[in-house]
């Protein structure tokens, strides 16, 4: 496996699959399914899940809602997230820990960089839940962090399309994919990746990203095995 260490970033709307809105169980049972697929290889995965399919801050905040409130709530929704794809992860036979940026000691651990660490060496699962722990950060910006903090070797985002593109392939059917790009040509092409805050912090720490489609079976598996699936992102 070209990678022995990975943060797996994921949308709180992926696991909504075709509902409108909450957790599709047959979606969480296939994304479990692909990550044991590196699981079984010896891949040692951590997990921050989004929650748009809960609730968003910044939604709350342009409804007239408190801005902090807001993302608090936000970080709530991830928690849940966590707790539905534990369970399915664990159904699947695998050893989980969800590690949370806020204190909710009766459902999940503290984050402790050291802990999560020992966590990943003895192959259990780290997922984290809560983002950072602060408002005005996404999920993104939490998930770049994280994979800094416990030495991911890169940051897989798992998405609903299968790569970088110069303009959105949902609405331009002549969009041209990237199947690499630099930092600097992300910015100055002014591509959507990730929020500039995750991204700067990804590009200061020469911690490389691969966009990616989740939702392709095996994709997962590719990825980890060095096969150019997606966009990789790097210096």
């Amino acid at each position: 496996m070209k990678y022995n260490r990975i943060l797996l970033k994921l949308s709180g709307e992926a696991l909504m699959g075709d509902r409108q809105y909450g957790i599709d169980p047959k979606r969480l049972a296939e994304y479990a399914a692909e990550i044991k697929q590196i699981h079984d290889k010896g891949v040692q995965i951590a997990i921050v899940i989004g929650g748009g399919n809960i609730f968003r801050g910044v939604a709350g905040a342009s409804n007239g809602m408190d801005r902090v409130q807001g993302d608090y709530m936000g970080m709530l929704a991830t928690v849940i997230n966590g707790m539905a794809l534990q369970g399915a992860l664990e159904d699947a036979g695998m050893q989980t820990r969800l590690q949370t940026a806020l204190k909710i000691e009766a459902i999940a651990e503290p984050y402790i960089k050291r802990r999560a660490v020992r966590h990943l060496e003895k192959n259990r699962i780290v997922i984290f839940g809560a983002g950072t722990g602060n408002p005005y950060f996404t999920t993104d910006t939490a998930a770049v962090l994280r994979g800094i903090e416990v030495d991911c070797d890169v940051i897989l985002k798992g998405t609903r399309v299968d790569g970088v593109y110069d303009s959105d392939p949902e609405k331009n059917a002549d969009a041209v994919k990237y199947d690499h790009i630099t930092f600097d040509d992300v910015l100055s092409k002014g591509l959507n990746i990730m929020d500039t805050t995750a991204f700067t912090l990804s590009q200061e720490n020469k911690l490389p990203i691969i966009v990616f489609d989740m939702n392709k079976q095996g994709n997962l598996l590719k990825v980890c095995e060095g096969a150019t699936v997606g966009t990789t992102v790097n210096i």
